[in-house]
């Protein structure tokens, strides 16, 4: 799969000032990483954008600053305002092809379990991300798993039963659940007969009082 490619540009506006270069169509960014000096930059947004949208944070990415040799990055962190959605800043990650780096890949699950095709059926989710490590261009997008094998109830995938490339090391304890059928719980209500607002009486709706035996 090829690199996506971003430019970027040094960045000398800082701190709350930052926010004028948004009103710009400019976003504020960051890089570093490992051995890496860091540095400010910033990108422009609408190109930001797009790249974010085909390369989350699995992909590799040649990020070229002022015309510089390109940096082989992932993006790591993303902000944005909790209610306008709007980009307020990205964090780059700096690698070497060379080195390996440890990863969290997205889980994806893909098809449809045949035994939630009865009712009283669940999906259980375990774990929805893996830990991996390998070398950069050898970082999944993501890692999809078939469900289409689940046909009974209590049968699981789980981390052991993931295959992936051999270049990739697993950092994850095998038995960990990923995805599980089960048995919908239905809790039994017990039914209460209920009470009659009246006890029973005779015939006129009430029982009629004892006479008092006469005095001797």
């Amino acid at each position: 799969m090829e690199d996506l490619k971003l430019k970027a540009t040094h960045r000398m506006v800082l701190g709350k000032k930052a926010r004028f270069l948004r009103r710009q169509g400019i976003t504020p960014t960051h890089l570093y990483g490992h051995n890496v000096k860091s540095a400010t930059l910033q990108c422009d947004t609408s190109e930001l954008q797009n790249l974010l949208a085909h390369a989350g944070k699995t992909r590799l990415v040649n990020l070229e600053v002022d015309g510089e040799k390109a940096k082989i990055i992932f993006v790591r962190e993303i902000q944005r305002d909790a209610i306008t959605r709007e980009l307020l800043h990205v964090d780059f990650y700096q690698v070497k092809r060379t080195e390996k780096i440890a990863f969290d890949v997205p889980i994806v699950l893909v098809g449809e379990a045949p035994a939630l095709k009865f009712k009283g059926r669940m999906l259980v989710h375990g774990i929805n991300s893996l830990s991996v490590e390998c070398l950069p261009a050898n970082v999944p997008p993501q890692i999809d798993i078939d469900i289409t094998r689940l046909e009974e109830v209590d049968q699981a995938i789980n981390v052991k039963d993931i295959v992936l490339d051999p270049e990739i090391t697993v950092h994850a304890d095998p038995e960990q659940l990923v995805v599980k059928i089960s048995e919908v719980m239905v809790r039994e209500v017990e039914e209460v007969p209920e009470v009659a607002e009246e006890a029973e009486t005779g015939a006129e709706g009430a029982a009629p009082a004892e006479e008092e035996a006469p005095a001797e």
